[in-house]
């Protein structure tokens, strides 16, 4: 779409919103509105299912009833940008900047696009194809896109739904006052002195996030992961947290496992000097807050990691092979020339993790000139996040990454030998 069709479209709406009889509610359904301009624009009730809108700048723009059902708003300037009541499901947040933004009553739940390839042949229109129920007239379903069946008939193929992407998002102070945010992600979030009055965060994740000084009254938490989530005057006594997952503190492992942890970190800071090299071998590590650790060259084989979170963390040329890493909160961790071989990450977070070559120093801790590749051989990568992930070099021969979230990985140089990689052509 051109330019400037784009702005006729938004100047008919603003007609609309006018009611002039020449004015039509603004349907940018599937455009491409990548870095543009909508700063304090009204665009109340618009329809953006499925639109490009990352690194927009909609600084005070009005958005309120909107459709952006699957939009992508990865990375928006949005401060004070009203999204309330809002159809922002499978919704593409990362990133965003939604200070002081009002999210009152918006729908975050999970969603998808129907694809052409999952609607029945006789559908010969596109548009009609792809969003073959308005949001605002399909029943709320947790099992169906905009009311769809989520197994359509006609020899149609499976879709696959996906959780709204809040993760990293900057939510300070943002209103999300009776926000439905059910099974979303919202990993290192920053939601300090947020709204969540009377909120649904049933299944969301929340690993890594800071809700201090949110205020969180009737909000419901069921079956949460809060591990490694800063809670620092948040009170939680009128929230409802069951079956909510919190972090174990490294105070309250194992005085065994403590001292490992402890004296690795004395070994490599003193070049092996004091000290020993740490073995976690097969180690339980489950909702264990590791931020910002140094677990480097430790042997972590088979251990147990689930929904641990690592972020910050060092672990260059570290062995993890056939360890359980599933649901971990990696984000910008350093995990270079580490040994993933056979690891299971399934649904873990790796955005802008390092798993490029490890440079070999020696003894003296001076560069050799040699290098060692990261090893994802046979790796489970279902489901994980890769955004931004620098994968530079590393053998992912016959690892499983059909579900992945591969957008802005670097492979250059990678072994990908049989490795599976997600089907774009649905």
């Amino acid at each position: 779409m051109r330019h400037d069709e784009i702005i006729e479209i938004l100047e008919k709406h603003a007609r609309w919103l006018q009611g002039k009889p020449d004015g039509v509610c603004a349907n940018l359904t599937l455009a491409n509105l990548e870095g543009i301009d909508l700063v304090g624009r009204d665009l109340r009730s618009a329809r953006l299912n499925g639109a490009k809108l990352s690194r927009a700048r909609l600084t005070d723009a009005n958005l309120a009833d909107a459709e952006l059902f699957s939009a992508d708003m990865r990375r928006v300037e949005g401060v004070r940008l009203n999204l309330s009541r809002c159809n922002l499901r499978g919704a593409r947040l990362r990133s965003i900047d939604l200070t002081e933004a009002d999210l009152h009553g918006a729908d975050l739940r999970i969603g998808a696009l129907i694809s052409p390839r999952s609607v029945p042949r006789a559908a010969t229109d596109s548009a009609t194809a792809l969003l073959r129920f308005r949001p605002g007239e399909a029943p709320r379903s947790e099992s169906t896109p905009f009311g769809a069946s989520s197994n359509a008939s006609s020899g149609a193929e499976t879709i696959q739904r996906r959780p709204t992407d809040l993760n990293g998002a900057i939510l300070r102070r943002a209103v999300l006052t009776e926000a439905d945010l059910t099974d979303s992600s919202l990993c290192n979030a920053d939601l300090s002195g947020a709204f969540l009055i009377n909120a649904n965060l049933t299944n969301t994740r929340l690993n890594g996030a800071n809700l201090s000084g949110a205020t969180v009254i009737g909000a419901v938490f069921c079956n949460a992961e809060m591990v490694g989530a800063r809670l620092v005057a948040c009170d939680l006594s009128q929230a409802n947290l069951n079956g909510a997952q919190f972090s174990r503190p490294l105070d309250t492992l194992g005085s065994e496992l403590q001292r490992t942890i402890y004296d690795h970190e004395r070994w490599i800071e003193s070049f092996g000097q004091k000290g020993k090299r740490g073995d976690l071998d097969g180690a339980d590590l489950r909702r264990v807050d590791l931020r910002g650790v140094n677990l480097s060259a430790a042997s972590l084989r088979g251990s147990c990691l689930q929904q641990a979170t690592l972020s910050g963390s060092r672990l260059i040329m570290s062995d993890l092979s056939g360890a359980i890493l599933d649901h971990g909160n990696l984000i910008e961790a350093d995990l270079s020339g580490a040994n993933l071989a056979f690891a299971s990450l399934l649904g873990a977070d790796l955005t802008r993790v390092r798993l490029g070559p490890a440079e070999i120093k020696d003894a003296n801790g001076i560069l050799t000139g040699r290098s060692w590749a990261a090893n994802l051989l046979g790796a489970d990568l279902r489901q994980a996040l890769l955004y931004d992930t620098y994968l530079r070099s590393a053998n992912l021969s016959d690892a499983n990454l059909e579900t992945a979230d591969i957008d802005g990985a670097d492979f250059a140089g990678a072994v990908l030998a049989r490795a599976r990689f997600p089907d774009f052509s649905r």
